[in-house]
């Protein structure tokens, strides 16, 4: 698939100088790494044989160029591909459940820059107060789609990542509709399977249901990300980390509106349409899994806890 990276701008120059240092990436050793994972991949009977190379080093960036890091989040990655189909099935984004999510119940869409220091922000707001529970589903899946679709095209790498959580439109009713099972197995896969530095979550428009919306979702964070959120009484409050300018227009930034970021998100996903096909199989496979093989209701533990999977 030929990369389209202009939705990302990728860093340059001195920021991503910076970058490199911080993902302790060596460009003189990084595909002597990136081939000793490759030959671990087909050295795992449970894991695919082969995969794309990009995707792979985006994972050695996120592990700071830990070989054993990078392996046990790659069988996790592999794992919670099995393990949840809700997320990782059906990913079509021409779908009318999936096209009705993305036209008119929410918007979350990377932005185009990186902040001085070399990180990302994705902005998620809700345009239409109501999603039932699938719907809710449905949203966790095409976040789970745009962070594979930047495996592939995070070119350079960034160093982290920040959410912005816009939310006006968080009602009661969505309150209600969420499942804990479902938000356990979606923080799962965002902390421990994708190779995601989660440096900071913003909470703008604020209100009392949003607290209760923290206090929901906190029993399934670590510890270390439980500090990093911070809510917000008034916009500016944020600009002190996300610089203004390269915040969407209705945010008092220059970076075009979240409607045009949004369409032009869709689009990447709907080109996406076919890779996202052929990865339907492409999955751990526990049969073939060395010793015990993953037990799903341990894994997602009911008590919010997770195991950590045995590595080779």
């Amino acid at each position: 698939m030929k990369l389209k990276t202009d939705l990302l701008v990728q860093p340059s120059g001195e920021i991503s100088k910076k970058i490199r240092e911080e993902l302790k990436e060596d460009i003189n050793t990084r595909y002597k790494d990136l081939a000793a994972i490759k030959e671990w991949l087909r050295k795992q009977p449970h894991l695919p044989d082969e995969w794309e190379d990009m995707p792979l080093i985006t994972f050695l960036r996120g592990s700071s160029f830990s070989l054993e890091k990078c392996k046990r989040k790659l069988d996790m990655y592999f794992t919670m591909r099995a393990a949840c189909p809700e997320f990782f099935s059906n990913r079509d984004a021409t779908s009318p459940e999936l096209r009705e999510i993305l036209n008119g119940k929410l918007q979350g869409p990377p932005l185009p820059g990186v902040t001085p220091n070399g990180r990302r922000v994705t902005i998620c707001r809700g345009i239409h107060p109501s999603l039932d529970g699938q719907q809710i589903t449905d949203t966790l899946k095409l976040a789970l789609m745009i962070g594979d679709i930047r495996l592939s095209e995070e070119v350079e790498g960034v160093a982290g990542d920040i959410y912005v959580l816009d939310a006006a439109v968080l009602g009661p009713s969505l309150l209600a509709r969420l499942s804990p099972a479902v938000i356990k197995k979606f923080m799962i896969c965002v902390q421990e399977a994708y190779p995601v530095k989660l440096k900071e979550v913003h909470i703008i428009n604020t209100s009392p249901i949003v607290e209760k919306f923290v206090t929901f979702v906190k029993p399934f964070l670590k510890d270390k990300i439980k500090k990093r959120i911070f809510i917000h009484k008034e916009l500016k409050d944020l600009y002190k980390y996300v610089p203004q300018e390269m915040m969407p227009k209705e945010y008092g930034g220059q970076c075009g509106t979240m409607e045009e970021l949004q369409d032009q998100w869709t689009q990447k996903l709907i080109d996406y349409r076919e890779w996202f096909q052929s990865q339907e199989s492409v999955k751990a496979n526990e049969s073939l899994r060395p010793g015990k093989p993953t037990n799903y209701d341990e894994l997602f533990g009911i008590d919010g806890s997770f195991r950590q999977l045995a590595i080779d």
